[in-house]
C-alpha cells in the first residue's frame, strides 16, 4: 500500500489485513518503488498524489521493469478527473479508486484484480510467429520483420488478443473487456485511437489489424 496519509494508510491495512492478506506500506514515490523491486509484491494500492514521485511515476517505472511489470495496480486518488485515471490505465495500471472510498468495495476490488491474474491462461505466453511479425508475450517484445517495436502495455494487449484467434472479429466492448478486463473508464473511442496507434508502430505488418466497419477489428493473416 503506498499513501502518504497515515490515517488512510492504517484503514486499508486494517481492513485488507482482517481478510489474511499481509501489507505493506510507503508513503513516498521512491519509497513504493523501492519496496516494488525488492519484495515483487502480488499487487500494489498506489495512491497518485504522492511526495516527490508521483503515483503516475511509479506505475510508470514498474511497468517499464521485467522484473515488476507484471504486478498488479489499482490506483487510489482523489483526483478523479478523467486524465489522470486514463492515463494510469494507459501505464499499466489495472483498476481505480477514488476517495472518498468504501473499504469493502477495496477488498473486494483487490480480490477481484488478484483472482483475474491467476486465471490468466499459460499457453498464452508462448512465441506466436504470422509470417513478419513475432510476438512473445513473455519478453514483452514485438518484431517486424526482424527489428523490434515499442509498444505500449495497451497496445501490446490489444495485438495480442487479436493474434490469438486470427480470422475472428471482435468488438470494441470485448478489446476493452479482455486486455483490461470490466469495469473500466475506456472508451470505444479511446480504443481506436490505441489501434490507430498501433497500426503506425507496426508499419507493414499494419496490414494485419482489418478494420470491421460497424462492428470492431480482426486480426487478418
Amino acid at each position: 500500500m503506498v499513501e502518504d496519509e497515515e490515517d488512510i494508510l492504517e484503514l486499508v491495512r486494517f481492513n485488507l489485513s482482517r481478510e489474511g492478506y499481509s501489507v505493506m506500506g510507503a508513503a513516498t514515490g521512491e519509497d513504493a518503488w523501492r519496496v516494488a523491486s525488492s519484495e515483487l509484491p502480488a499487487l500494489i494500492v498506489l495512491d497518485l498524489m504522492l511526495p516527490g514521485i508521483d503515483g503516475l511515476e511509479v506505475t510508470k517505472m514498474i511497468k517499464n521493469d521485467s522484473r515488476t511489470r507484471d504486478i498488479p495496480i489499482i490506483m487510489l486518488t482523489a483526483k478523479g478527473e478523467e486524465s489522470d485515471i486514463v492515463t494510469g490505465l494507459e501505464l499499466g495500471a489495472d483498476d481505480y479508486i477514488t476517495k472518498p472510498f468504501s473499504p469493502r468495495i477495496l477488498v473486494a476490488r483487490v480480490r477481484t484484480v488478484l483472482r483475474r491474474k491467476v486465471k490468466e491462461p499459460t499457453e498464452e505466453s508462448s512465441v506466436l510467429k504470422i509470417n513478419d511479425l513475432v510476438i512473445d508475450p513473455g519478453r514483452h517484445e514485438v518484431l517486424v520483420e526482424g527489428k523490434p517495436v515499442e509498444l505500449t502495455f495497451t497496445e501490446f494487449g490489444i495485438l495480442s488478443y487479436l493474434t490469438r484467434r486470427p480470422g475472428w472479429v471482435f468488438t470494441r466492448s470485448q478489446i476493452v473487456d479482455a486486455v483490461r478486463g470490466d469495469d473500466y473508464f475506456v472508451t470505444d473511442r479511446a480504443v481506436d485511437v490505441q489501434i490507430v496507434g498501433l497500426r503506425k508502430k507496426l508499419g507493414p505488418a499494419s496490414k494485419y489489424i482489418e478494420t470491421v466497419r460497424g462492428v470492431g477489428y480482426r486480426f487478418k493473416e
